[in-house]
This record gives C-alpha cells, sequence and structure tokens, in this order.
C-alpha cells in the first residue's frame, strides 16, 4: 500500500523467527499458489496472522497486510534487458501481459519526463507482486482494469491506523473509512494526489494497472532520487512501506525478475500462496511477540502520500543496499545527515534563455535552463528542479508531459526536456521550481501561428464563368521559406478596386455552412501546403472582380474572376 502508517505484518512471524524464515523460503522453489481470491466484497488476502502491538505503548500499524512469499530459487540465468528473454522460463518468472505492459509503458514515460531517476520496471513488478499478486495473476479487461475491486481492510484503527472516509467512498465502497485500493494499493487519499491516467483515456483510475502503475512509478521518483544506485533505491520502497521485512520481500522480487522473466497470458500468473480472506482484525492488543520496530522518516525524507501524522523524530535511520544473500540479517543503518547551508537552494537563477518563441507545431530551438544557488552565491548539485507548464497552451515537454523533474549537475544547473509547442497560439509560463523552499522562477513563451511567405496558384485557366454559374475549381499551394506551409490560415476576400481595397459586396461568392452568400472565408492549407477554395458563383454585373488571398506570414495573391453577361435564348 502506498501510504504510510507504520510497517505492516509479516506472515506469521515472530522477531525471533524472521530471519530463519526468509532464509528457509530461499532455500526451495516455492509450488505455484491457490488463485487469489478476493474476500466477500472484494478485500485483499490475508498476510498472516493478528497484528502485534508495539510493546511501550505504541498504536498498532496502520498498513494493510501484503504477500510475502518469496521467488524460488531456480532463478532464471539470463541477464541484461528482460524484454529479450524468450517465452518460456518459470512459472513464478511469468508476469501476466497486460501488466508486464503497463509496468514498462510507465518506465518509458518516467524516462521521457523525470530521467534523472532512472526507474527500472522490474521494480514495479517487484512491489506489484507483494501487493496484489500481479493484479491477481492478471486478472484485468482489455484496458487493464481489475476484473473485481481489490480492496484493503477498512482503516479504522483496529489493527490498522484510524483514516476517516476521504473519497466519499468513491474507490474504496466504504464511507466511514479509507481502503488500499487496485494492484497497486493506493489509499484514497493518496490517489487524490498522485494519481495518474496512464492509459490515455482520460480517467485517473486506481483500479487500472497502467494508471496506477504511473502513479506508483512516480512516487518512487519523488525527490532527487536516482534509483539506479542501490541507496536511492532501497529509500523509495522503503517510503512505499516503512519496513524492513518489506524492502528485503521487495528486493528479492526485483533481483528474481531482473535475472528473467516472460510474458504469459492475462489470468494466468502465479498467484501467492497463503489465505484468501483477509484476517480479522483485533480490537485491542494482541499477544505474542512483536516485530522490531520499524525506522520513522525524518522532514528530509520524501514523505509518503497520505502519509502518517504521527510526530516524526529529527532524523531517519537509513539502509544500507539491501543483496539477495543478507536476506535474514538484521539490516545495518546509517544516519542521514541533514542538509548543510550549502545544500540549500536559496536563488535558481535563469542561465541565459531569453524570448522563447516557436511556431505553432514546432519545437522551441532554445533550451530552458536555471542554475541552482546556495545563499553563499554557490552551486549546489544534486537539487531536484521542477519544470511546470502553466497557461492556456497545448504546448508540452517531450513525450507530451506538463512536468519534469531534472537534477542538477555538479555546475548547479538543471536543463529541462526539450519544449514542444501545440497548435494553440498565444503566450504561456515555464515555472521552475525547488520542492521545499521558496526558490523559484518563470520563463514566458509565446506559439505563433504557421506562417507562409507566398501564395501561388497552381491552376493556368483563366476564370471566367456566365452569371448564374459557376467557375472552375480555384486551387493554390503556400510556401514559406520555399518550403510547404502546411496549416496555415488564409483568407480569401473579393475586393473592390478601389485604390484601398474593401471587401466586395456585389459579383462572384461563395457559401457559408448555411448555405448562404458570403464574399470572405478564412481557409487552412492542407499538411502539404495545398488549399483548395470553396465553389465560387458568378453573380453581378458583366466584368472582372478581384479575389485576394492572404496567409499568416505576409504571402499574398491576387486572382481575376471574370463574369460573363448572359444572353436571352433566341426565339423559336
Amino acid at each position: 500500500m502506498a501510504a504510510q502508517f507504520g510497517r505492516r505484518l509479516y506472515r506469521g512471524a515472530a522477531t525471533t523467527a524472521v530471519a530463519a524464515l526468509a532464509v528457509a523460503a530461499l532455500s526451495a522453489s516455492q509450488a505455484p499458489g491457490s488463485p487469489l481470491v478476493a474476500a466477500e466484497g472484494g478485500d485483499h488476502p490475508s498476510a498472516g496472522a493478528s497484528t502485534p502491538t508495539e510493546q511501550g505503548g505504541g498504536g498498532v500499524s496502520g498498513d494493510s497486510p501484503y504477500y510475502t512469499d518469496l521467488p524460488p530459487l531456480n532463478t532464471p540465468e539470463k541477464p541484461g534487458d528482460s524484454a529479450e528473454l524468450p517465452v518460456t522460463g518459470s512459472r513464478e518468472s511469468g508476469i501476466p501481459a497486460s501488466v508486464l505492459a503497463a509496468y514498462q509503458k510507465a518506465e518509458r514515460t518516467i524516462a521521457a519526463t523525470d530521467p534523472a531517476c532512472r526507474l527500472p520496471w522490474q521494480l514495479l513488478a517487484a512491489i506489484g507482486k507483494v501487493e496484489s499478486g500481479q493484479a491477481r495473476g492478471g486478472r484485468v479487461d482489455a484496458q487493464g482494469t481489475t476484473l473485481s475491486p481489490i480492496l484493503g481492510p477498512a482503516l479504522d484503527g483496529n489493527g490498522f491506523a484510524l483514516i476517516k472516509d476521504t473519497d466519499n467512498g468513491a474507490y474504496d465502497g466504504d464511507r466511514t473509512h479509507d481502503r488500499a485500493v487496485g494492484p497497486m494499493q493506493f489509499i484514497p487519499s493518496t490517489w487524490a494526489s498522485w494519481g495518474q491516467d496512464g492509459n490515455g483515456d482520460g480517467r485517473k483510475d486506481p483500479n487500472n494497472i497502467y494508471d496506477a502503475a504511473l502513479a506508483a512509478g512516480r512516487y518512487l521518483c519523488a525527490g532527487p532520487r536516482d534509483l539506479s544506485t542501490a541507496t536511492d533505491l532501497d529509500r523509495a520502497v522503503l517510503s512505499y512501506n516503512h519496513s524492513d521485512v518489506y524492502l528485503r520481500t521487495v528486493r528479492s522480487w526485483f533481483t528474481y525478475y531482473n535475472r528473467g522473466t516472460h510474458e504469459v497470458p492475462d489470468g494466468t500468473g502465479v498467484l501467492p500462496t497463503g489465505p484468501t480472506s483477509r484476517h480479522p482484525r483485533p480490537s485491542g492488543p494482541v499477544g505474542g511477540p512483536s516485530l522490531p520496530p520499524s525506522p520513522t522518516p525524518s522532514p528530509s525524507h520524501t514523505p509518503a502520500p497520505g502519509g502518517s501524522k504521527k510526530p516524526t523524530p529529527p532524523s531517519e535511520p537509513s539502509p544500507e543496499p539491501t543483496k539477495p544473500g543478507d536476506l535474514g540479517k538484521p539490516p545495518t543503518h546509517t544516519p542521514k545527515p541533514e542538509p548543510t547551508p550549502s545544500q540549500t537552494v536559496t536563488v535558481l537563477q535563469n542561465t541565459g534563455s531569453g524570448t522563447l518563441t516557436a511556431t505553432a507545431g514546432d519545437a522551441f530551438e532554445q533550451a530552458i535552463a536555471v542554475k541552482a544557488r546556495n545563499g553563499s552565491g554557490g552551486a549546489v548539485a544534486k537539487a531536484s528542479v521542477t519544470f511546470t507548464i502553466t497557461g492556456d497552451t497545448d504546448a508540452a515537454f517531450k513525450g507530451g508531459a506538463r512536468t519534469a523533474t531534472v537534477t542538477t549537475g555538479a555546475d548547479g544547473i538543471a536543463t529541462a526536456p526539450a519544449l514542444q509547442a501545440g497548435e494553440k497560439t498565444g503566450e504561456f509560463t515555464v515555472r521552475a521550481s525547488v520542492g521545499g523552499t521558496s526558490a523559484a522562477t518563470t520563463f514566458k513563451a509565446t506559439v505563433t501561428p504557421r506562417q507562409a511567405d507566398a501564395l501561388t496558384r497552381t491552376g493556368t485557366t483563366e476564370l471566367s464563368a456566365v452569371a448564374g454559374e459557376t467557375f472552375d475549381a480555384i486551387t493554390v499551394a503556400a510556401t514559406h521559406h520555399g518550403k510547404a506551409a502546411g496549416k496555415v490560415a488564409v483568407t480569401a476576400t473579393m475586393i473592390t478596386d478601389a485604390e484601398v481595397p474593401a471587401e466586395n459586396d456585389k459579383g462572384p461568392y461563395c457559401t457559408d455552412e448555411d448555405g448562404d452568400p458570403v464574399r470572405s472565408v478564412v481557409l487552412t492549407t492542407a499538411a502539404d501546403g495545398s488549399l483548395r477554395l470553396p465553389t465560387f458563383y458568378a453573380d453581378g454585373p458583366a466584368g472582372t472582380y478581384k479575389l485576394r488571398l492572404t496567409a499568416e506570414g505576409g504571402g499574398s495573391l491576387v486572382i481575376e474572376l471574370t463574369v460573363q453577361e448572359r444572353t436571352a435564348a433566341p426565339a423559336s
């Protein structure tokens, strides 16, 4: 579950037995599990026995259960990119097709918007395994939405944290208390902050594996984390659930999936073993030995979505990187130092980016970059800078995101991903900021209309018609700097012969959508710069009339239309 309210229960494990169980689980291959079936009401299966109460007066854990099955020892032996593995392998290494696709898509999306995070999809797979057994073995529809809800127990304070309803039951169906929801187990209040639309259907649904995987990925990448380093990866997992046992379990699956996996059909994934209904929530203290207290995050640690409101100690024990051989060993912690004044960003300085202008549909040529400085004016490295596009615009960073987080280099400089103009013209703003500080700066950007500096008629036939009849088709080509100018606005207007031409209210005309005569119309060129004008009708006294075409960018053209007088038919 993505919210942090203490540690969760390790199935039936007492303090003295945790290490032995972990090592024993790694010492023999596990048999395929029984199907993971939702209990009545769709509740998440139990992880084990009753939740112990911490000795010394602390309250019971607020986290819902998770699966503690460990991978078998006969792990795949194919290193490298798991996407290149054959379609065969051990049953445990198989991941349902839609679930695997969601993890890999989330990795690609975040790589485009937050490349400094280096999120591996295998980490999402490891968390998805322990949270929901890969969405109950891939029981999802064609859009990636679970066939039935995956819900954690009610967080009513009896054996779990007390979290009163925050979504009026919209996600979890509970209007009294919140529950963890979906394949990545987000509580509603957390989803409100971190929810994503991963499958592009316009909705943010925690029950959809594409949405949930992208949200989990962005959550794991919060702050200046680089998940290619063991320390940052461990911290990210602990931010998801601050439990050493949880970290070791996720780490074991992460290592397993990195050594190879393969795709299996949806609904056929191997499911976790153990009970298939959640355990009863105790109403009071529970006897028996308790688990070792989990470390509590410090203010400098990235807050977990929907996190606990309990007082936070001033420091956070940070675990050493976990290795598969360390399973069952007590973790070693080192204190995380508080930021020094030289590491605190007080100013974000524009590195020289001038006026940002681009034509609709084109990329902005000038990069957006800032330099992070401390109170003494020195550069601050490894600061997390977030660039956000604001305003009425469809411009976006490379990959389609409107927000991107970049870590400053040794010189204190962070450069935003390439900015791409949309079709909507006008001004907007890009804001750069550093979370937890007042340091920020803004950039003004403008999207100008597509342009054509030349318009040429593509036909050579003289345009002449008898009054009451129609002219031949009129076609033109628009170019800009000699290249075809597509999607350029062109205005066609019948004009007078005056020294200062005005719209003519006589002569040839075309019709609007309602069929009414008009003598001025705005058109748009095709992608290849071509433009076919609507049908023009001959009207008015006989003579020659002028049709003027003007385009954004200065291109213009005058075409003559001759109206011939209609002659009376000879008498019979």
